[in-house]
């Protein structure tokens, strides 16, 4: 299965040099949890991600109002990311390796054209019932969720795969 077939294709974005304040209403606005950060020079390329619990742990430890940090502060700096044309695995093995919930999906230029997360992949992982051949099993899905909750600097057991 390739990412383009479960990826969300509306996502909002914020850019660097905006305060938390505005990314902050942007999840609001779209219930979302994650941004990418796109350029502030306006070529569209990812450069960073941005949650949610980036934006609280930024006020918390600035001891500073949203509105007076920018996102560059807060986000995330290294970005792992796909293509729609990707196959599915890549993404959920990607996820599973940083631990990481959302993959930002992104063209030939590095911009965005969706996003795709550990919650799509749970929705579709069972989508055979119409032709399609799903990505794995529940089990799968399973070992990625359990490899991103598990704490850093924990090693985690990893099941065998299934047959």
């Amino acid at each position: 299965m390739k990412i383009e077939e479960i990826m969300q294709r509306n996502v909002s974005v914020c850019r660097q040099d905006d305060n938390l304040n505005t990314a902050a209403k942007l999840m609001w606005d779209n219930d979302c949890g994650c941004l990418p950060v796109i350029s502030a020079n306006g070529n569209g390329a990812v450069v960073g991600m941005l949650s949610d619990r980036d934006i609280c742990m930024a006020a918390y430890t600035q001891g500073k109002s949203l509105i007076e940090i920018p996102v560059n502060v807060a986000m995330a700096h290294l970005v792992l990311a796909c293509k729609a044309s990707d196959d599915l695995a890549l993404a959920e093995a990607m996820m599973r390796e940083a631990r990481i919930h959302r993959i930002p999906v992104v063209d030939d230029k590095g911009t965005v054209v969706g996003i795709v997360s550990l919650s799509d992949i749970a929705r579709h992982s069972l989508s055979i019932g119409d032709g399609k051949v799903a990505l794995g099993t529940q089990a799968e899905v399973t070992r990625t969720l359990a490899a991103i909750c598990e704490p850093r600097g924990h090693e985690l057991e990893v099941l065998p795969k299934a047959a």
